[in-house]
């Protein structure tokens, strides 16, 4: 079992940055792919970034490439997601999650949740 709770969402004007933290619980953190999704209001949870157990590989959904960074820390059981360069447009509650296996995209192959932490970006 693997518990997260995200944190270091916030307000913040256009152009700025965040850096989101989720730290995790649990016996296997370092063997998970951890992953950050996104809701907007009216729309369903979309898949932002991935990063394999390692650190070793990553991947972006287009919209973010170039602006967002994950990381993770596995002695802190840790993983961030540094946002920059922020648009409206990326107001949203993010959430991470963890996935014992691959690099997937797909919501439905991840298997822990956390309880999200809201972003807005103003214009």
């Amino acid at each position: 079992q693997v518990q997260l709770v995200e944190s270091g969402g916030g307000l913040v004007q256009a152009g700025g940055s965040l850096r989101l933290s989720c730290a995790a619980s649990g016996r296997f953190f370092s063997g998970y792919t951890m992953g950050w999704f996104r809701q907007a209001p009216g729309k369903e949870r979309e898949f932002v970034a991935a990063i394999s157990w390692s650190g070793g590989r990553t991947y972006y959904a287009d919209s973010v490439k170039g602006r967002f960074t994950i990381s993770r820390d596995n002695a802190k059981n840790t993983v961030y997601l540094q946002m920059n360069s922020l648009k409206p447009e990326d107001t949203a509650v993010y959430y991470c999650a963890a996935t014992p296996t691959g690099l997937p995209v797909d919501i439905r192959q991840y298997n822990f949740w956390g309880q999200g932490t809201q972003v807005t970006v103003s214009s």
